[in-house]
């Protein structure tokens, strides 16, 4: 009977899974190709498809379903049992929300998007901020359908980071800020600093974009399984095992933003195309959490994308694609110029020396929002001002400010401290590929990755959601995850660039 029913509940998943690939479809294409004319009717679609896939998750069918397999538990191979035990978890979580509230609030997404993208157009947060204050009731209502202990923002953050809570993320916080602020300051005033001069040209937007074409190949990605967009913010979509969409943006002014922006989304296609077959439509075929899949996306632009055996072997390549500019420019000097160390406006621009720091700022205003100690009309105020006492900037526009990511008018507040877990996820890793391939920093000199990726299928990317972040990270490393990792990391780099 459990065989049957298996079955059974894999079919269900299988038909949910399509569904929820037809949302994010929609999505992706609202992102790079919608025309501006078309977005009420898209937040309808929208909203009536992310509806139909709660109502079949949440069905009391369903639900009987998943019942009858979970009493047999104890019969079924450990792989069943995960299935059933994740899509339980999953399905207790989902049937807190009503189907009327899963349709307003994947409409409203939708229109903050639009807006979103106006205001920043334009730089006026103001535009945005009724949508925002929308979605900000909406997230609250949410915590409240799923219920939580101590801040409200808990119940968001279990969306991406299961087990993580307010409480553990500021002691974390605060021990990077205090380290990474001082290795900030010790670097800004140190006297070798990088030569920027030959970065001050303009860059061919077609280069910039082949070149990223020929890093991601080599990286791994399967573009017979994928493909690569432009958009307003980068990002990684997922309808399948075998199609694993990314975006990047190209600037002419910036000769990094599109070669980076390729390789963080190009390490998170990576993870996701890196599933295993069996688990295709199915609760496992998923990521464990949003920290470990930033893992893999930090992992590849800074530890790999911004190492010098990377541009001891690209150098090259990158000078051929700007006939003339780059004739007397070395490794050595795209590897300092790269790695440069200065408090920035962009998050996604950011060095790694300060890119925590953007992310404390975003989450002390998440939590202040939700919590009720913040009001949308305040942001732009207190951003500015933290943006002032964390690195040290001035901010000029709303643009390049408050509303410089796409992630509230998603609706995805309790998103950004994955960004920083992931950064320690992945130098404790790389602390263990390190000992497991002695050869490893040869072979990215030779342009050789499939070394570092199949270490990465076989440990981290083929099980999918069979374990936690917790219990992952501690099986591949032998430790519980810690800070320290990460800080010497950014210790022995930037010293030995800067000689500090």
């Amino acid at each position: 009977m459990s065989e049957s029913k298996i079955k059974e509940l894999r079919e269900k998943l299988g038909e949910i899974c399509d569904v929820r690939s037809a949302v994010s479809l929609l999505h992706w294409d609202q992102e790079v190709y919608m025309p501006p004319k078309a977005a009420p009717g898209r937040g309808q679609q929208l909203a009536t498809l992310s509806a139909i896939s709660h109502r079949m998750f949440t069905s009391a069918e369903f639900g009987g379903l998943l019942q009858d397999v979970s009493d047999q538990i104890d019969s079924l191979s450990p792989d069943d049992a995960k299935l059933v035990s994740e899509t339980l978890h999953d399905y207790r979580r989902e049937t807190k929300l009503p189907e009327s509230f899963v349709h307003e609030f994947a409409k409203e997404q939708s229109e903050a998007y639009r807006v979103w993208v106006e205001a920043r157009k334009e730089s006026n947060f103001k535009l945005f901020e009724p949508q925002l204050a929308k979605m900000i009731d909406l997230l609250r209502r949410k915590a409240d359908y799923y219920g939580y202990e101590g801040s409200p923002y808990n119940a968001l953050l279990e969306e991406f980071e299961r087990g993580m809570t307010v409480e553990a993320l500021k002691g974390i916080f605060a021990l990077l800020a205090e380290k990474q602020s001082a290795l900030v300051s010790r670097i800004v005033s140190a006297d070798r600093q990088p030569d920027l001069s030959w970065c001050q040209q303009k860059w061919d937007e077609k280069a910039q974009w082949d070149f990223t074409l020929r890093v991601l190949k080599d990286m791994g990605y399967d573009f017979d399984a994928g493909r690569q967009d432009k958009s307003v913010h980068p990002f990684t979509t997922n309808f399948d095992l075998y199609d694993v969409r990314i975006t990047t943006r190209v600037s002419r002014d910036e000769p990094f933003s599109a070669l980076t922006g390729s390789i963080h989304e190009g390490g998170h296609a990576l993870y996701e195309q890196g599933f295993r077959e069996e688990d295709r439509r199915s609760t496992l075929g998923d990521a464990i959490s949003l920290g470990i899949h930033e893992s893999q996306s930090r992992m590849w632009e800074n530890m790999i994308g911004r190492s010098l055996p990377f541009w001891k072997h690209y150098t090259g390549a990158f000078r051929q694609q700007y006939p003339g500019q780059l004739d007397h420019v070395t490794a050595e000097q795209v590897y300092a110029a790269i790695n440069q160390v200065q408090p920035s406006l962009i998050r996604v621009e950011a060095d790694e020396c300060t890119y925590n720091l953007h992310i404390i700022l975003r989450f002390e205003i998440e939590t202040g929002l939700i919590e009720g100690d913040l009001r949308p009309a305040d942001i732009p105020e207190v951003w500015n001002q933290k943006m002032k006492d964390y690195l040290g900037v001035d901010v000029q526009d709303d643009a390049s400010g408050c509303l410089q990511d796409i992630h509230w008018s998603h609706g995805a507040m309790g998103y950004f401290p994955t960004y920083t877990l992931g950064n320690l996820y992945a130098a404790q890793m790389f602390e263990q590929i390190e000992r497991d391939i002695p050869a490893l920093w040869s072979q990215i000199e030779s342009g050789e990755f499939s070394g570092l990726l199949g270490w990465l299928r076989e440990h981290i990317h083929q099980h999918g959601r069979r374990f936690t972040a917790p219990e992952l990270i501690h099986k591949v490393t032998g430790k519980d995850l810690s800070a320290d990792p990460y800080l010497n990391y950014l210790e022995n780099k930037y010293s030995e660039l800067y000689d500090l």
